[in-house]
């Protein structure tokens, strides 16, 4: 028995979540009440035989991390086109949920098509991009405008709910001077900064994101898609990931962001706002802890991590072992190596 096997086998039975009462902000604590609820820490097992054909069986709806489980890169990870396709064969929805502002929802539409998945629709995407659009039209008053620190998509995104934007693209400062760097004009409509991925973020754009922020005071919301630290590329390597450039802005303008992105139980407000959801019966599948599978286990779905991406199974047991209650929250119910593990279950 591997080593992997040996850890499941010691671990026992996991309870699959169940729906949870009560509105939950992207805390730890909640999916803690949760463990303690069944009688104890959560412990995680690999997700297998008769376990895997119950939590399928069970599930009506599964919410997918696109990058580091379904793909890499641009080359999908094996078997998971016809893992999906399977699932979809079988009558389950399948939406996908992914803290990506960089690419619009037809964008990864095409992607899925591209790659082999089952067709998906628009609707069925759920990108920080589109959250974030989505929670400033709900927030902001009609003809108010964003300052937009983000990728073109990001900018798509708004455009497409009818939300002005400024900022995407270069900036320099207008001037050598701090005195000439405050003259900028300032856009009246703007009443919200929003902070996504953005390779050209600069301290120009910083300049201008702080002084909205002043000029607005509470009245300026500040938005962030994401917090996520880095972003892992093949060999080890990253680059820093979008949660660098919110804390910039956050620690000039001394304020928190509301972040739209996972862990926040936002992004699956937005699935629940789409679909007729069932926590009880909804899968989350991601390779992340401290955000697919923290809103997952926040929201009262059933976690299952893939070890194809970002994180390796000693990171759970550490966090499963620990007896910190926080820590908790970031144990998945399930693991597998790799989604195209389930084939042989959606095979029989």
């Amino acid at each position: 028995m591997g080593t992997r096997s040996a850890w499941s086998a010691a671990n026992g039975e996991a309870r699959p979540a169940g729906a949870r009462g009560g509105a939950v902000n992207g805390t730890l604590g909640a999916a803690m009440a949760d463990a303690m609820a069944a009688g104890g820490p959560r412990r995680c097992r690999r997700l297998e035989g008769e376990a895997a054909r119950a939590v399928l069986a069970n599930a009506d709806t599964l919410l997918f991390d696109c990058d580091g489980v379904l793909w890499r890169g641009e080359a999908a990870v094996s078997g998971a086109a016809e893992t999906l396709g399977k699932l979809a064969a079988a009558g389950k929805r399948l939406c996908y949920v992914t803290n990506n502002s960089g690419r619009t929802r037809a964008a990864y539409v095409e992607k899925l098509r591209r790659l082999g998945f089952p067709p998906a629709e628009p609707r069925h995407i759920f990108s920080s991009a589109f959250c974030a659009a989505r929670y400033l039209r709900q927030a902001l008053p009609p003809g108010a405008a964003a300052y937009v620190l983000g990728s073109p998509a990001l900018a798509a995104e708004l455009e497409a709910v009818g939300i002005p934007h400024l900022g995407t693209g270069p900036a320099a400062l207008p001037g050598p001077a701090p005195a000439d760097w405050v003259k900028a004009p300032l856009d009246p409509a703007v009443r919200a900064v929003l902070v996504g991925f953005d390779e050209h973020f600069s301290y120009a754009k910083l300049c201008q994101a702080l002084r909205y922020l002043l000029r607005g005071g509470p009245d300026c919301l500040l938005v962030g898609t994401n917090r996520d630290h880095r972003l892992p590329l093949e060999g080890g390597a990253g680059i820093p990931g979008t949660g660098c450039l919110v804390k910039a802005v956050e620690t000039a303008a001394q304020r928190e962001a509301f972040i739209v992105g996972k862990p926040n139980r936002f992004m699956f407000d937005c699935v629940a706002g789409e679909f007729p959801v069932d926590p009880a019966r909804t899968v989350m599948v991601g390779d992340r802890l401290d955000t697919d599978i923290l809103m997952g286990n926040d929201c009262g779905l059933t976690t299952l991590l893939t070890l194809t991406g970002v994180t390796a199974l000693d990171e759970v047991r550490g966090h499963q072992d620990s007896g910190c209650p926080a820590r908790q929250g970031l144990v998945p119910h399930y693991y597998v190596d790799s989604i195209a593990d389930l084939l042989p279950v959606l095979g029989e």
